[in-house]
C-alpha cells in the first residue's frame, strides 16, 4: 500500500503512527498544530472522532480500507469483537516481522514478506497479511539470510522488547507465535473499540 506525506498524515491524525514521526521533529510540529487548531476552537463530531480512531489503527498497521474491513467484518462475528480484531491486526505476518525485531519497520516487514524474504514453518510465502497461528515459526530464507535488509536483525532482535506473545531466537533470526495478543485499552495509539462502532453504525 502506498502511503503519502507521513508528517502530513500524523499531523492530521494527532498520532505519531509511522516509525519516523516518533521523534522531536514530529512532536515539535504536532505542538504547533495543536496551537492552531484550539484557537479556532471547532470540536469534531462523533462521526469525525470515530474517523480519526479507524485512520489511526489502519495507517498504523499499513492496510488498505478493504483490508481492515475485512478484518472487522470477521470480528464483528466474535462474542469480544475488540479482542478479536487486535488479534487479526498483531498477528499478520508483517506485523509479526515487525513485533519480533526481524524488520526495522512496519514497511520494511511487508516488503520482507512481499518479496518472498520470509518463512512460514519452513515454507516460502509471499502475502504480507497472511495469518499466523499459535506454533507458527516465521523465519528468514537462506538466500535472503546475507541481505542488507538483514544485516543488523540479530542485534535489534536481542535489544527490542518482543510482546509476550511472540518468542523470539535472534541467534537464528526465528520468531515464533507461542501466544495470544491481548488488548488493553490505552496502551495502543487508537482505540479498537471505537473502531468497531465506526464500522459497525
Amino acid at each position: 500500500m502506498k502511503i503519502g506525506p507521513k508528517y502530513k498524515i500524523a499531523r492530521r491524525l494527532g498520532a505519531p503512527i509511522f516509525e519516523k514521526t516518533q521523534g522531536p521533529k514530529y512532536a515539535l510540529s504536532l505542538a504547533r498544530k495543536e496551537r492552531t487548531t484550539a484557537r479556532r476552537g471547532r470540536p469534531k463530531s462523533e462521526y469525525g472522532l470515530q474517523l480519526l480512531e479507524k485512520q489511526k489503527a489502519r495507517y498504523s498497521y499499513g492496510m488498505t480500507e478493504r483490508q481492515l474491513r475485512i478484518c472487522v467484518d470477521k470480528a464483528l462475528r466474535s462474542s469480544s469483537p475488540v479482542q478479536k480484531l487486535f488479534v487479526l491486526l498483531e498477528t499478520r505476518l508483517d506485523n509479526t516481522l515487525f513485533r519480533a525485531g526481524i524488520a526495522k519497520t512496519r514497511s520494511a516487514a511487508k516488503q520482507i514478506a512481499g518479496h518472498g524474504h520470509a518463512l512460514v514453518n519452513g515454507r516460502r510465502v509471499t502475502i504480507p497479511s497472511m495469518s499466523l497461528k499459535l506454533g507458527d515459526k516465521v523465519s528468514i530464507r537462506e538466500a535472503s539470510a546475507g541481505s542488507m535488509l538483514f544485516s543488523d536483525a540479530a542485534d535489534r532482535m536481542k535489544t527490542l522488547a518482543a510482546p509476550a506473545w511472540v518468542k523470539v531466537d535472534p541467534e537464528q533470526r526465528v520468531a515464533e507465535v507461542v501466544g495470544e495478543p491481548v488488548y488493553v485499552p490505552g496502551e495502543q495509539l487508537f482505540d479498537l473499540g471505537v473502531v468497531i462502532e465506526f464500522y459497525n453504525r
